[in-house]
């Protein structure tokens, strides 16, 4: 298609969205539904105005699906309940990678035993789907910092760490296709890809946020002098931990999820502290200039969420739409319609309910979780990764068929369901 066809569509695709957006809101299913139906509809399945390979096009789509992940996972790590304690964080730790290798296994076992993939072939794939998506289950995560609804704030916690907690098996399943070096028994897979490469994660996303809000905070100074450009600085951020963990072999989307988290835990500690030593400065009948409106200055985290959460729904919607675009109708066979039911009805309520058997969750809880596993961008942008390390063409097109179908279909079963279903078993009160 040519470029000007593409601003045309884009830009009717934009105008509607923003137009249309307190209709979708009060629609009973999700916005991502409607841009896969114009997908579809001008996409090889129907009117064929344009096709967009993914194969061929894997370092575009890597890159796309890449900065879409990102800017979800950061926005995630924004809106964590402050303080981080244990018990809060015990079940989303268990989502993220118990349930998460519980799901790959059995994603794997499935593959392996039923249409007999190579075992490395298996795990990848198993790898490729297991994570639930931080860009498009919007409807089921945290709507703004500090939400204290349980199901919001486990699904978003889950999405946000087993985007680097996937990736070691992505690792292990390039490594037995003899596309990424294990070392003797699996040595240097354990020691780099699960121990370095997550801990470093860790570290990293955690030091960064921390240093950016000291160093924010510090220039602002008391009297809050000083113009810091928020938005700009929070995904400075982004693009310096992600930079720092892929040059050390980190795994940079955990990094960029804890530093998110860790901006925002030490901006509002910061915060506190300025108002309790402003309340004590009235107390003393102290001279200090600060006016009324000063006493909670903006912070970084916040105002970078507003500008993140603009660009996630743009991303939401090319990516989507494009999604239409890969779809063919030889896709739709017997293999990838039953793995996307093995996957939505057996293999992520099991994990769920077998990870969290340990804990105080009650069932209602445990079934929220276990149906809503939304699939979507993450497992695309992992698909192009392995495309991207040398994944053979057959390969290659057997995963591309079998993601694609389980990501449409999460989209319209997860996105039809989600508005419904927590409406009537997930009141708020």
């Amino acid at each position: 298609m040519e470029a000007g066809n593409w601003f045309l569509l884009i830009g009717v695709l934009m105008l509607g969205r923003g137009l249309t957006s307190t209709i979708l809101a009060r629609s009973p299913f999700s916005s991502s539904i409607v841009y896969l139906i114009i997908g579809l509809i001008a996409g090889p399945m129907v009117l064929n105005i344009f096709r967009f390979n993914p194969i061929t096009e894997a370092p575009l789509l890597e890159t796309l699906t890449e900065v879409a992940v990102l800017i979800s996972l950061f926005s995630a790590g924004i809106k964590m309940p402050v303080p981080v304690t244990v018990r809060q964080w015990t079940r989303p730790v268990l989502l993220a990678w118990l349930s998460m290798t519980l799901t790959v296994a059995l994603v794997a076992a499935f593959t392996y035993f039923i249409f007999n993939f190579p075992i490395g072939l298996a795990i990848l794939l198993g790898a490729i789907l297991a994570p639930t998506d931080p860009v498009l289950a919007t409807d089921v995560q945290s709507r703004h910092p500090g939400d204290k609804d349980h199901l919001r704030f486990n699904l978003t916690c889950e999405a946000g760490m087993n985007d680097g907690s996937a990736f070691p098996f992505v690792m292990l399943g390039l490594g037995l296709l003899r596309l990424h070096e294990l070392g003797d028994s699996g040595w240097k897979w354990i020691t780099l890809d699960v121990l370095w490469a997550t801990s470093a994660a860790i570290a990293i996303g955690i030091c960064g946020g921390v240093l950016l809000a000291q160093v924010g905070w510090r220039l602002r100074g008391t009297e809050l002098k000083h113009e810091v450009l928020d938005d700009l600085v929070g995904f400075g951020l982004i693009a310096l931990v992600y930079g720092i963990s892929l040059s050390v072999g980190a795994w940079g989307f955990l990094a960029v999820f804890f530093s998110g988290v860790a901006l925002r835990q030490r901006e509002l500690k910061l915060s506190e502290r300025r108002s309790r030593k402003i309340e004590m400065a009235k107390r003393r009948g102290s001279s200090l200039k600060v006016s009324p409106e000063d006493a909670a200055p903006p912070i970084i985290s916040v105002e970078a969420l507003v500008f993140g959460a603009h660009l996630e729904r743009l991303s939401e919607m090319l990516l989507v739409f494009l999604l239409g675009g890969m779809l063919a109708f030889q896709f739709w066979n017997w293999q990838s319609i039953s793995l996307a039911i093995f996957l939505f009805v057996f293999a992520r309520p099991l994990s769920v309910f077998l990870s969290l058997a340990g804990t105080n969750t009650t069932w209602k809880l445990r079934s929220m979780i276990g149906w809503f596993g939304v699939r979507g961008i993450g497992s695309i942008y992992y698909l192009m990764y392995a495309i991207q390390h040398g994944l053979d063409k057959t390969h290659a097109n057997q995963l591309t068929q079998l993601t694609l179908v389980v990501i449409t279909l999460s989209i319209i079963v997860h996105g039809t369901s989600v508005k419904p279903i927590m409406e009537k078993f997930w009141r708020r009160k």
